[in-house]
């Protein structure tokens, strides 16, 4: 028995460092690979510098390279990109749409124009934070869609074909209201580093920015976690769900403010980023299956590692320049999510 035991906890423990090893893999080599690449060692150096007191002897602006600018930049990206993908784990599970995802249903849009409200026209004179901006415009954002969808077709929140129609027409209009916002309120510098931003930027991310993403990320994983049987239950539709004894109402809103929560903050820090949430968890289903209590971990762990090779990649695919992080999640995602598309057809013929 004791052998037994001893087998069982070892092959929990290797379940268990794996996905710690791939991240910190990860984010090593976020740190190392730049404009300038920096070894293995001196970024561990920098490390021991900071966090154990260590007495190495470094370049002063390596050193500054690695801590503040890098090394922020790197978490970011990974809690960024895992909690984008929790947000589409939550909207494709609740809608049942395989095309559900922030950036499609106009969360993410609405999100950034309450962020332009707040820091280009100035509502709120200051009393309101770029968070809470985006975080009321997110909400704004898919309750029009859920009423357009609603009238549109009716069914609420259960016609989720409606709902990302209207979702493409919500996404166009805040994104238009967002552009009139910069035209009409910002600079011609000012609305230029809008615009870059909305794209998808972390090249401005410090470390106040790393807790603020890192525990929504963390937040929205363990609030995804503790609803993985309802969600589970919803692969069924709404009324299977009501009939397992799932609360579904409160299920609904808990998890669709959390995940407009989540996209708020990572919209208001690093801009709107397409992509993630739609392919992340499709990818995730093929290695993992459909149960939520896999496919949320593997989901949140394969869009940390995505984002911060996307970002590695805006900062070197173009010497001298560093390219919005949207544009590479659009050029990897697009082409990603049509193999996955004709994958799921080839396996229906």
């Amino acid at each position: 028995m004791r052998l037994c035991s001893a087998g069982g906890w070892l092959r929990l423990g290797s379940i268990t460092m794996a996905p710690v090893l791939l991240i910190t893999v990860s984010i090593a080599l976020g740190i190392a690979i730049g404009e300038t690449d920096i070894s293995a060692t001196t970024v561990l150096q920098v490390l021991s510098n900071k966090l154990l007191g260590g007495q190495h002897a470094l370049d002063p602006i390596t050193q500054g390279i690695v801590w503040n600018y890098r090394l922020p930049r790197a978490l970011v990206a990974a809690s960024c990109g895992a909690g984008l993908a929790i947000a589409g784990v939550i909207l494709q599970s609740l809608l049942r749409n395989a095309l559900a995802e922030p950036y499609l249903l106009g969360i993410s849009a609405g999100a950034s124009t309450g962020a332009v409200l707040v820091s280009v026209a100035g509502l709120g004179a200051g009393a309101i934070s770029m968070t809470t901006g985006a975080f009321f415009g997110a909400v704004c954002a898919f309750a029009l869609v859920a009423l357009l969808a609603h009238a549109a077709g009716g069914g609420g929140l259960r016609n989720s074909g409606q709902i990302v129609l209207a979702g493409i027409a919500g996404s166009q209009l805040f994104n238009a209201l967002t552009s009139l916002i910069i035209t009409k309120s910002g600079s011609a510098e000012q609305a230029r580093g809008i615009m870059f931003w909305l794209l998808g930027n972390l090249s401005g991310v410090r470390w106040p920015d790393t807790w603020l993403t890192a525990s929504m990320a963390l937040a929205g994983l363990l609030i995804c976690l503790l609803h993985a049987r309802a969600l589970d239950a919803f692969t069924f539709g709404a009324e299977s769900a009501s009939a397992l004894g799932v609360p579904v109402r409160r299920v609904q809103i808990v998890l669709l403010l959390a995940a407009a929560l989540i996209t708020a903050v990572m919209v208001s820090i690093v801009g709107a980023i397409g992509f993630v949430g739609l392919v992340i968890p499709h990818a995730a289903r093929l290695l993992v299956g459909v149960r939520h209590r896999h496919l949320i971990p593997a989901s949140a762990l394969m869009g940390a590692i995505f984002l911060i090779a996307a970002d590695v990649l805006s900062r070197t695919m173009i010497p001298g320049q560093v390219l919005p992080i949207g544009v590479i999640t659009a050029l990897v995602g697009a082409p990603v999510f049509a193999c996955i598309l004709l994958k799921g057809r080839g396996g229906r013929a």
